[in-house]
């Protein structure tokens, strides 16, 4: 059940006010959502800000209530340190877009100092003793200061000007001696003002009259805060995202040049790592917003390069969850259009993923042994953005979660196909046969003709000793599975994968589709493309690289 809205005392600052504030700023970010939406022009017009931060804000939500009521202070209340750090963990983790990660970090910067309080790390000093006021006008400080570090390029007239002059307002309010309240208005009323002057600061606001969009998002945000403590609901038109009365804005023609893909996911890594990271991302890109500490960060770049962009957190640390979206669709959707149809498919590897989304799919990538669950499918039909939508689940363990993100997709109006293909290989097949311009219906006859078409192979390294279709394996072995069954137990890599094609082309085929994992190496795909031609001379061979999470080799026949 969704929590309560609690008011609370004008000086209490504590974990069921950070409950109270993050179930009041989502309530209200879903109901500004389509306002806010409806004035994204910058920086890209791309019509998601206020969906982007909804749903980061309904990520952070979900983790802030997952510690209630686990984590006490030792009196069976749960503690202010572990709720805002939970906040801003759940806030991290689910980052939509590049307004929804700048609120990653805002939250992160309020957790590190009410964080830091609550467990006795900070100086009492430093706030002068006078009360949770000066507190909170320090936490929302750090938290404009933390957001300025994180975007490469911090540009004024947005959401970053919008958290600044809270940020004064509040320190201003917290000087003089007031209550949490009266810093919570402060920062509001600041907010306001901002939001009001950023057409006169940002040249593509001033040209389609509105405000920003991420600055209106943050308004709502800090009218959540005011309500939180002091039980007053804020002024309507504020909070429903129009500070200034504004048309719709024109389509957006001007930046139909920018980058064509945006590029989002966590990645655990160093600090000096990610310092590296950023600078190779800046060369490839614009809108860099890199947030996250301790080993944990959410990585967002528009790119014209998805593959590079993912390639440059490969080479920091372990990227996932990751997301490539293309902007041409999201570009339509601005205008109020939607895609006619589009491509969603789930893919086990890295390169896959960058694979699929140059070639203008919708991808979800599967890491072992967590496979996305029909929500986060669901979420991935969402941000097709089509009216029509061609589902390649890639497995036969994911048919039912595809089934059910399916039919709920349908309730929301999407025709929605899904392919049921049990291989990445199969889902590349189907891809390559895909025709956006043609029926729906023949489409999805073309595409899983393709994918039934293929037959698919997959060696893997046996984990321990067991029993198979094809004798005992001990662990260490080499399998060597066709459409699912082990069919060839053996030492090496590429002779099983050599017996493996054997059988898979004695019953015929035209292509073989190799897809290598991460450690295998480019002379394992040089011997058994010679190895094919040898005894195949009428077959072509085509090799990918799968990237991390990818198994150490897919083998497609068709």
């Amino acid at each position: 059940m969704p929590h309560e809205p609690q008011p609370q005392h004008p000086d209490e600052l504590d974990a069921e006010a950070v409950r109270t504030w993050s179930s009041l700023a989502l309530a209200a970010l879903g109901r500004a959502r389509e306002d806010i939406d409806a004035i994204n022009v910058y920086p890209v017009a791309d019509a998601d800000t206020g969906t982007n931060l909804y749903l980061t804000a309904e990520s952070a939500d979900r983790g802030l209530a997952e510690a209630f009521p686990g984590v006490t202070d030792g009196t069976g209340a749960t503690s202010l340190s572990e709720a805002v750090r939970a906040w801003a963990h759940g806030a991290l983790v689910g980052a939509r877009g590049n307004s929804g990660t700048i609120l990653a970090q805002l939250l992160r910067g309020v957790a590190d100092v009410l964080g830091a309080e609550q467990s006795g790390q900070s100086d009492p000093a430093e706030h002068g003793g006078r009360g949770t006021g000066t507190l909170l006008a320090r936490a929302l400080t750090r938290a404009a200061e933390e957001a300025y570090a994180a975007v490469a390029h911090p540009v004024e007239g947005t959401m970053l000007t919008v958290a600044g002059a809270a940020a004064r307002a509040g320190e201003a309010a917290g000087a003089a001696a007031g209550t949490a309240v009266d810093v919570a208005r402060a920062a509001y009323d600041g907010a306001r003002a901002a939001l009001a002057e950023t057409p006169g600061q940002l040249a593509a606001l001033s040209r389609a009259g509105v405000v920003d969009a991420g600055g209106c998002g943050l308004v709502v945000v800090f009218g959540a805060l005011w309500q939180a403590l002091s039980g007053q609901e804020p002024a309507a038109e504020p909070v429903r995202g129009r500070a200034v009365p504004v048309p719709q804005p024109p389509e957006p023609c001007a930046q139909e040049d920018g980058p064509a893909y945006e590029v989002i996911y966590l990645l655990e890594a160093s600090e000096a790592a990610v310092g590296e990271l950023r600078e190779r991302l800046d060369g490839l890109g614009d809108s860099l917003v890199v947030v996250g500490g301790d080993g944990l960060w959410n990585v967002h770049v528009h790119v014209d390069d998805p593959g590079a962009a993912v390639e440059a957190g490969i080479v920091a640390g372990r990227p996932y969850r990751i997301r490539i979206t293309h902007f041409g669709d999201e570009r339509r959707r601005a205008r109020g259009e939607r895609a006619q149809r589009a491509v969603v498919a789930v893919v086990p590897g890295e390169g896959l993923a960058g694979l699929c989304g140059e070639a203008g799919a919708t991808t979800v990538l599967v890491r072992p042994g967590e496979l996305p669950s029909a929500a986060e499918l669901l979420d991935a039909v969402r941000r097709a953005h089509a009216r029509e939508v061609v589902l390649l689940p890639g497995g036969a363990e994911l048919r039912a979660a595809a089934a059910a993100a399916a039919e709920q997709a349908r309730a929301e109006g999407v025709r929605v196909a899904v392919i049921p293909t049990r291989s990445a290989v199969q889902g590349l097949a189907a891809l390559a046969v895909h025709d956006p311009e043609g029926s729906f219906d023949e489409d999805v006859v073309a595409m899983t003709a393709a994918a039934g078409a293929t037959r698919y192979g997959e060696l893997a390294v046996a984990e321990r000793q067991s029993f198979t279709s094809a004798g005992i394996c001990q662990a260490g072995d080499v399998l060597g599975l066709i459409d699912g069954d082990v069919a060839v137990i053996g030492s090496d890599l590429t002779e099983t994968a050599e017996a493996v094609l054997d059988r898979m082309l004695g019953s015929g085929g035209e292509l073989v589709t190799l897809v290598l994992g991460p450690d295998v190496p480019d002379a394992v795909a040089e011997r058994l493309e010679a190895y094919v031609q040898h005894g195949h001379l009428a077959v072509d061979t085509v090799t990918y690289r799968g990237g991390r999470y990818s198994a150490p080799l897919l083998i497609g026949v068709e």
